[in-house]
């Protein structure tokens, strides 16, 4: 392995990371409702739990509502059962065969514990990209060791990965930043 491929794959998996963070911020509770926010949600299907995107069509109503268009005429009380015994705090309600999902305003304490929650992920994805770069250096290391590549392009290529990682830790900081913007807004 050289230490181009050594770059390549390391700036691979942190953009892995960032993507990983992104779905993960997707799943923390702001004051607007988001369709992304049940695909955490399982309901059963003929024997298999699938998530709500692959038994109803998820959209938003307007800005504070979920509508779940059930597939199949007899999913409807299923997947309302499902939302409600969900760990996201949400009460649907039924209308015929569109399930209407309301999001309740969150108190001021609760976006600040949304805010925590936030800053806590954004802190497991930059030590998961700080940890990304400590491999690499690692492998390049082993390949000076081995004397595959000198101490000077070593050095360059610890540089380089340090660039990637400020890059990446920037995007990390600006998506937290973005997600507690989201959270706080009233």
């Amino acid at each position: 392995m050289s230490i181009a491929d050594i770059r390549k794959n390391t700036q691979a998996k942190m953009e892995q990371s960032i993507a990983s963070f992104k779905n993960h911020l997707t799943k923390i509770r702001t004051g607007r409702a988001n369709p992304g926010l049940l695909d955490t949600v399982h309901v059963e299907y003929y024997g298999q739990h699938l998530p709500i995107s692959q038994v109803a069509n998820v959209t938003l109503i307007d800005a504070r509502t979920i509508s779940v268009q059930p597939w199949e005429r007899d999913m409807g009380a299923k997947i309302e059962k499902a939302i409600r015994e969900s760990d996201l705090g949400l009460n649907p309600a039924s209308m015929g065969d569109l399930i209407r999902v309301p999001m309740p305003p969150m108190s001021e304490e609760r976006r600040r514990e949304m805010t925590k929650l936030v800053r806590t992920e954004g802190e497991n994805a930059k030590i998961a990209v700080r940890n990304l770069r400590r491999d690499a250096n690692d492998a390049v290391k082993k390949l000076v060791k081995d004397k595959e590549a000198s101490e000077d392009d070593q050095k360059r290529s610890e540089a380089d990965i340090q660039k990637l990682t400020d890059k990446f830790i920037a995007e990390i900081d600006a998506l937290v930043l973005s997600k507690e913007q989201d959270v706080m807004a009233v």
